[in-house]
């Protein structure tokens, strides 16, 4: 849970007098008896969006007792953004993110992760599933026997990655961020 700061102070005639800062912690003492000019209510945009994410990833790690975070960097939009937000919420000194290509990922898709990394100050480990992938195909090959490749061989790549992820937080207590949506999360 999230809280946006912004504590507020109003005059008797309904002036707004004072916001605090968002997403940090503020004070503020205002003089009830001459509470001074009106000031602007604050406006929602992409710079408290990702001043609550940041805060949102730099709370949980501290009060959970997390080290390090890491996460499957794949060379999207949706594990770049992670990515950006975990450096910024924690420093890249504790953000390790991994590739683990397959036989669905393209070069260029490794090819971004690793620039990213780069210029996140990041290594990119890389972890290559196709072992894995194949192992998962060849137990599931009685039941699709006669089914046609489709989305559930690409998901499963997904689900692969996820184990994976989960290994080394168990393994070094790191705190897995995840870059998917709710959906494809549940």
């Amino acid at each position: 849970l999230v809280f946006d700061g912004r504590s507020m102070a109003a005059a008797a005639d309904g002036r707004l007098v004072h916001v605090a800062k968002a997403f940090v912690e503020d004070f503020a003492v205002v003089d009830t008896a001459a509470p001074g000019p009106a000031v602007e209510e604050p406006s929602d945009g992409w710079d408290e969006l990702e001043a609550a994410l940041v805060l949102g990833i730099r709370d949980y790690a501290a009060k959970c007792g997390f080290a390090r975070a890491h996460l499957g960097l794949s060379g999207g939009i949706d594990s770049a953004l992670v990515a950006t937000l975990a450096v910024e919420a924690l420093g890249s000194e504790r953000v390790a993110v991994f590739g683990m290509p397959s036989r669905y990922s393209s070069a260029g898709s490794v090819d971004d992760a690793a620039a990213l990394a780069g210029a996140l100050g990041l290594h990119l480990h890389l972890l290559p599933i196709e072992d894995t992938f194949t192992a998962c195909l060849r137990t599931l090959e009685p039941v699709f026997s006669g089914k046609a490749p489709d989305v559930t061989e690409e998901n499963l790549q997904a689900r692969i990655r996820g184990n994976y992820l989960m290994a080394l937080s168990n393994k070094f207590g790191w705190l897995v961020l995840t870059t998917g949506n709710k959906s494809e999360t549940s």
